[in-house]
């Protein structure tokens, strides 16, 4: 699943090239996780204001008159931004045609979504935004806070970082790698980490995902930005899905297990409970 990186990486790729362009035609092709929630054709001649992130949806502003379009790539979607894209294949289930180029998401799996709202106060907006935590790279995700918010959750670590609702976008692989980094078990309670444990894995997050930011991403099956780029963070991956493979410190064969069925990878020796 394309994560917070992922996400912000295809923004960037493509954000300042539709800023400002008209949409000229909406395309839909197979139905999505959730509607469009309005006519494709209500869409036509607004103007794009910009992209913004929140978590991982990309919020695409638009003017004359306002509203915006929530996009979220679900398991496996991606977005590409061209002139003169091919004709849509099965897998190409949105087309934006706007005066600057074509957005179009493909989605192999069709998890992914793109969802008209009047603004974030519509409520279908808020049901999706509502009740997402603090942005990890920004001074929202404050420390005090986060300890102070452990205490309370009896749950495993990484499942907590997964609920997204202390922190957003931290997900399967980056909490992977950001327990690693902090030495703290996944299957550690979260009530049980003293405070030296949260601030370290405060910083960890916040290093884990400023690194895959600068790496493009993770490119495990498909992954790709708007222009075509693909990640590399993979490669300097410290624990995930390395099973069996040797700790990059201490060289004891990394462990998997499953939690809330995701795969959790572990150094038993560099991470403590």
């Amino acid at each position: 699943m394309p994560e917070l990186p992922e996400v912000e990486v295809t923004r960037l790729s493509f954000a300042s090239r539709i800023a400002g362009a008209e949409v000229v035609s909406v395309r839909m092709g197979l139905p999505l996780r959730w509607p469009l929630g309005c006519s494709p054709d209500a869409l036509v001649g607004r103007r794009v204001a910009g992209v913004r992130r929140r978590g991982k949806y990309l919020l695409v502003d638009l003017v004359q008159p306002g509203g915006l379009l929530l996009v979220h790539l679900g398991m496996s979607g991606s977005l590409v931004f061209a002139a003169g894209l091919p004709a849509p294949g099965r897998h190409d289930h949105f087309d934006l045609h706007t005066t600057a180029g074509q957005l179009r998401l493909h989605d192999p799996r069709r998890f992914g979504a793109v969802v008209y709202a009047a603004s974030e106060a519509d409520p279908v907006a808020k049901k999706l935004l509502g009740r997402l935590g603090p942005e990890p790279l920004t001074d929202a995700f404050d420390l005090a806070v986060f300890r102070a918010a452990l205490k309370g959750k009896r749950t495993a670590i990484k499942q907590v970082l997964l609920a997204g609702e202390l922190v957003v976008g931290v997900g399967n692989i980056y909490a992977s790698e950001s327990l690693f980094l902090a030495g703290i078990r996944p299957t550690t309670p979260a009530m049980r980490l003293t405070g030296p444990r949260v601030a370290r894995l405060h910083g960890a997050i916040r290093q884990v995902l400023a690194n895959a930011l600068s790496q493009g991403g993770s490119t495990l099956r498909d992954f790709s930005s708007a222009d075509g780029q693909t990640g590399y963070f993979q490669l300097t991956a410290m624990v995930y899905d390395r099973a069996g493979e040797p700790c990059r410190v201490c060289t004891q064969p990394i462990r998997s297990l499953r939690q809330g069925q995701r795969s959790t990878f572990y150094c038993a020796s560099c991470q403590k409970p």
